[in-house]
C-alpha cells in the first residue's frame, strides 16, 4: 500500500520515525511532517501565508505549517498518486477523550477522512515508566494489523489509537471517549513597559469515563481503539421540545 504519514511533534519525532520504519517493510511510505513541533494546534490550517516544503530525503518532506497543512500538501502536490491511508503519529503523549479536540495528531487523521481517505491517529502515554517512551510495540502492532485497522475507518470516521508506553500489551479494546478536565495554571507577568504577559504552566488532568472508555483501557495496559466522527454533528435533541422564538 501507499501510505502518507504525518504528526504534530515534527519531522524529528521519534514516534514518526519508528512508525515509518515499521511500515516501510511492506509498504510505500511517504512522510510529510511539520518542520518543528506543532503540538496542540488542533485543526489549524494556513490560509494567508505560503508554505515552505523541503525535501529531506527520498519520500520525506517537511512543511512549515500545521499537521492539516501537511496532509493537504501531501495529498495535493507531493504524493505521485493517492494514498491508501493516512497515519498521524506516533504522538509523544496520549490523546484521550477531550484531548482529541486540541490534538494536532488527531487533526491529521481527521483531515485525511474529510479529504476522503482512511485516517488513523496514533499516540502513546508513559504509564509504565516515568520518562520512558517506547514507540516500537505500537508501530509494530499497526504494521501487523494495518488492513484490519483501515476497515474501521469510514467516509466520516477516523480511528484514534492510544497505548501505554510498554514493551508489550495485555490486549486491545474498542473504546468510547472519556471526558477530560484540564486544571491548568497561568502565570501573569507585568512588564516594565506596561504590557501584560501570560505564561501557560499546565497542570494535572482529571478524567471521567466508565470501564469502556479509552482512558480505562490504556490505564489497564491495553491498546485503546476509538472510532470518531470527523465531521461536526448537530445536536438535534431540541426538535421536540416546543421551542418558540420571536422575530
Amino acid at each position: 500500500m501507499r501510505l502518507l504519514i504525518t504528526n504534530d511533534d515534527g519531522i524529528e519525532g521519534a514516534g514518526l520515525i519508528e512508525l515509518a520504519r515499521s511500515l516501510s517493510v511492506d509498504h510505500e511510505v511517504w512522510v510529510v511532517a511539520p518542520d518543528k513541533n506543532r503540538s496542540a494546534i488542533s485543526n489549524a490550517i494556513t490560509m494567508n501565508d505560503p508554505l515552505k516544503i523541503c525535501k529531506k530525503k527520498e519520500r520525506w518532506y517537511t512543511c512549515s505549517g500545521a499537521p492539516v497543512d501537511c496532509v493537504v500538501s501531501g495529498l495535493r502536490c507531493i504524493l505521485p498518486a493517492p494514498p491508501d491511508a493516512v497515519l498521524s503519529g506516533i504522538n509523544k503523549g496520549a490523546n484521550l477523550g477531550t484531548d482529541v479536540v486540541y490534538s494536532g495528531t488527531c487533526a491529521g487523521a481527521r483531515q485525511a477522512t474529510i479529504s476522503g481517505f482512511p485516517g488513523i491517529a496514533l499516540s502513546i502515554e508513559k504509564y509504565q515508566e516515568k520518562g520512558r517512551w517506547n514507540f516500537k510495540p505500537l508501530a509494530d502492532f499497526v504494521a501487523k494489523n494495518l488492513p484490519s485497522l483501515i476497515t474501521l475507518c469510514g467516509p466520516d470516521v477516523f480511528v484514534n489509537i492510544n497505548a501505554p508506553s510498554a514493551d508489550s500489551y495485555l490486549g486491545w479494546r474498542m473504546t468510547r471517549l472519556s471526558r477530560r478536565t484540564y486544571h491548568n495554571t497561568i502565570n501573569t507577568f507585568r512588564a516594565p513597559d506596561g504590557s501584560t504577559y501570560t505564561f501557560f504552566k499546565g497542570g494535572y488532568v482529571s478524567t471521567e469515563g466508565d470501564s469502556d472508555c479509552d482512558f480505562a483501557a490504556v490505564s489497564q495496559g491495553l491498546i485503546s481503539i476509538s472510532r470518531i466522527h470527523a465531521q461536526p454533528r448537530d445536536a438535534d435533541d431540541m426538535k421536540e421540545k416546543g421551542l418558540k422564538l420571536s422575530l
